[in-house]
């Protein structure tokens, strides 16, 4: 088996993976577990949103714009303002999930060495 590089032998354990025994355990003992952190929701699809996709007239699934596509921002700013709260297109930030708006909302807040509490579940 080749090597691995001195990083990769040496990184902790992803946290995410280390909540996986903790929701089986939740789940064993009868509580509903949402699995938002892998990338593989257990929770069904809006037939609304798989009807979309079906009828899209679509020949190659290029990457989207970085600040997300402009009909996708202009929903969020059309639901927000329902709620009455006014936002601007730059302060919408459509990410890929749920981890990576987590990673850039701790990038933004902390620098290295803070300290961040969170709890377990």
């Amino acid at each position: 088996m080749p090597n691995v590089s001195r990083r990769s032998a040496t990184a902790p354990m992803s946290p995410i993976r280390r909540l996986v025994p903790l929701a089986n355990e939740a789940k064993r003992k009868g509580k509903k577990v949402y699995h938002l952190n892998i990338g593989q929701p257990d929770i069904p699809t809006p037939k609304e949103f798989l009807d979309g996709v079906r009828s899209a007239p679509v020949e190659v699934l290029a990457y989207s714009p970085s600040q997300g596509l402009p009909e996708a921002i202009e929903a969020f700013l059309s639901y927000y303002r329902e709620w009455g709260i006014t936002l601007s297109p730059e302060e919408i930030l459509i990410t890929t999930g749920g981890s990576e708006a987590v990673l850039f909302a701790l990038n933004v807040a902390c620098d290295p060495g803070d300290q961040v509490i969170v709890p377990e579940p």
